[in-house]
């Protein structure tokens, strides 16, 4: 069964220099979305220096991924696209012990990915790249490196653990 990863029901543009990816806290089952005004909610900020035209996907609580026939599989918040790049994005408003927020975004991201990779529309993609963000960790941690690298190996998308996100 196809999984319809652009639903226009699930989608905003914007060709704003800066914006932010939002996710209300839980119990909020609303999808994640584009923000262009209020930076105090910004999980992670997104610089689009050149201008693109860009689509903000929600995918978690939006996009119908099913791990079972009545269970739905753990999906990342949603998906930046622009020309022929796609960038998944995990977005975390809190602070865990250790390193517990950057596996379970990178499981999300792995699961949302490889279901995304079964899809046609992969194949229109060149630059490929996930980010789990976190608004209570906002620098980029050198730990991560063989994480990073080990991601990129499995998947073909280019990890970071930042919450800056530069379109490029």
């Amino acid at each position: 069964m196809s999984i319809d990863f652009f639903s226009k029901k699930c989608q905003k543009e914007t060709k704003m220099k800066k914006f932010g990816l939002c996710d209300d806290p839980l119990p909020s089952k609303k999808p994640a979305y584009l923000d262009e005004k209020n930076g105090a909610k910004w999980i992670a900020v997104v610089i689009n220096e050149h201008l693109y035209n860009v689509t903000f996907t929600a995918v978690d609580n939006c996009v119908e991924i099913k791990k079972t026939a009545t269970k739905m599989a753990k999906r990342c918040d949603g998906a930046l696209t622009y020309n022929s790049t796609i960038t998944f994005v995990e977005l975390k408003m809190r602070s865990a012990k250790g390193n517990d927020w950057v596996e379970e975004g990178e499981k999300q991201l792995r699961t949302t990915i490889g279901y995304f990779e079964k899809e046609e529309a992969a194949k229109n993609f060149n630059g490929k790249k996930a980010y789990v963000a976190n608004s209570e960790y906002p620098k980029f941690k050198e730990t991560q490196i063989r994480r990073m690298d080990q991601f990129l190996e499995d998947t073909g998308y280019i990890l970071r653990i930042e919450n800056r996100i530069v379109l490029n």
